[in-house]
């Protein structure tokens, strides 16, 4: 049987660069990067270089890189560690209603410990209104957090604007990056970015490694304590071997960046037309061309997602409905919800990511058995027997 990856914005596979990069680490250049010994020295000047390159994706000094365990913690740094930093300044922070959990579970535990967090409202295409962000700016706002593009659409947000309001009000902006860095391209001058959040596992990188730019003078606590490691921002003990695949999946994915997208978008957007065609009552979520080149989320009307997941598992497809983060979720997804979709549309989506190893081959294939299975599942669903009857 035919298999068919397309959840890379879950994960992606390591590419075989990365993963001979890092092979060195685990062997003979173990050493840990604190020591002073030659063995310490190796692992330092690996990470040294790594933060280097890390830096060069966004236009940012090397000094302004650390590394973390992932985007998670990246973003409860970022949160977290400015509104500790920051609270004799104030105490109200602005998000969106469509970000990564990892920040809204961050802003929730900072609500139990007395901020006041706003939630920006999305549009139809799940756009954050910049003059609405204007609007709810108040005098003790210390940090507004914005995602690039979005996890569960793809839809990229106008990142540059938003920081240009941030910065005009003397306000931190923090960017959930994950799902952009490698990607699309990022500038943290030209953005006005002052904290970006950075996932290796999701650029064909190892798991269990990220980053977090913090611009320089930005006053943030640290949250991890223990050694001195990363200047004293993040305690523990480097994972060399991951900040090395990190760096070179980093290095990877910008020298390719262009070819990248080109490649995706001419995927995503064969596969769209082709399935259209197959399939009625079809429905695109998020914004037709502002959106990450790799990612599709469509709703089949009267079909629950979770059945049309395990239906193309058996076929060898892998899909996601929502996040991999909510997968599981009987509720619909906060994003869609967020963006107005009627709640069956939105218990009907599903996220098709594209990646570098796809073809035009996986996509004729999935094509050729999804259409059987919707009109399977649509014949047991009285919900869509009674909308064609309307």
């Amino acid at each position: 049987m035919k298999r068919v990856y397309l959840d890379h914005s879950a994960t992606t596979p390591v590419h075989p660069e990365v993963l001979e990069a890092m092979l060195p680490y685990y062997k003979d250049k173990f050493g840990n990067a604190s020591s002073i010994h030659q063995f310490g020295r190796d692992a330092k000047d690996a990470l040294e270089q790594s933060r280097e390159a890390v830096a060069k994706v966004i236009n940012a000094a090397s000094s302004e890189v650390y590394f973390t365990s992932g985007g998670t913690e990246s973003d409860n740094l970022a949160l977290k560690g400015t509104a500790l930093a920051n609270k004799n300044k104030g105490k109200h922070i602005i998000t969106s209603q469509i970000e990564h959990h990892a920040v809204l579970e961050s802003c929730k535990f900072l609500k139990k410990e007395g901020y006041d967090v706003t939630y920006l409202p999305v549009d139809k295409y799940g756009l954050v209104d910049p003059g609405v962000l204007r609007e709810n700016i108040r005098k003790d706002t210390i940090l507004i957090s914005i995602i690039h593009a979005n996890n569960e659409t793809g839809t990229i947000q106008p990142i540059e604007e938003l920081g240009k309001i941030a910065r005009e009000n003397g306000i931190y902006f923090h960017s959930d990056t994950v799902q952009a860095f490698g990607k699309i391209p990022l500038d943290v001058q030209k953005m006005g970015i002052d904290m970006l959040s950075v996932s290796a596992h999701k650029l064909y990188g190892p798991k269990g490694v990220g980053a977090i730019y913090i611009r320089k003078g930005t006053r943030i606590s640290s949250l991890v304590h223990g050694g001195h490691h990363e200047r004293a921002r993040r305690a523990g003990t480097e994972n060399v071997p991951g900040i090395v695949g990190l760096a070179k999946a980093a290095e990877i994915a910008s020298k390719d960046m262009e070819t990248q997208h080109q490649h995706l978008k001419n995927l995503t957007e064969s596969f769209l037309k082709k399935l259209s065609e197959k399939i009625p009552d079809v429905f695109l979520n998020g914004h037709p061309e502002k959106k990450f080149a790799g990612t599709l989320n469509i709703s089949f009307k009267g079909v629950e997602g979770e059945s049309i997941i395990l239906s193309l598992d058996m076929k060898g497809v892998a899909v996601a409905s929502g996040s991999a983060c909510t997968s599981g979720a009987l509720e619909p997804s906060h994003v869609l919800s967020a963006m107005r979709i009627d709640p069956a549309l939105a218990q009907s989506s599903i996220r098709f990511s594209f990646g570098r190893e796809n073809t035009m081959e996986d996509v004729d294939y999935v094509v050729e058995v999804l259409p059987a299975i919707i009109q399977r599942l649509r014949s047991m669903s009285p919900i869509y027997a009674s909308s064609k009857k309307e």
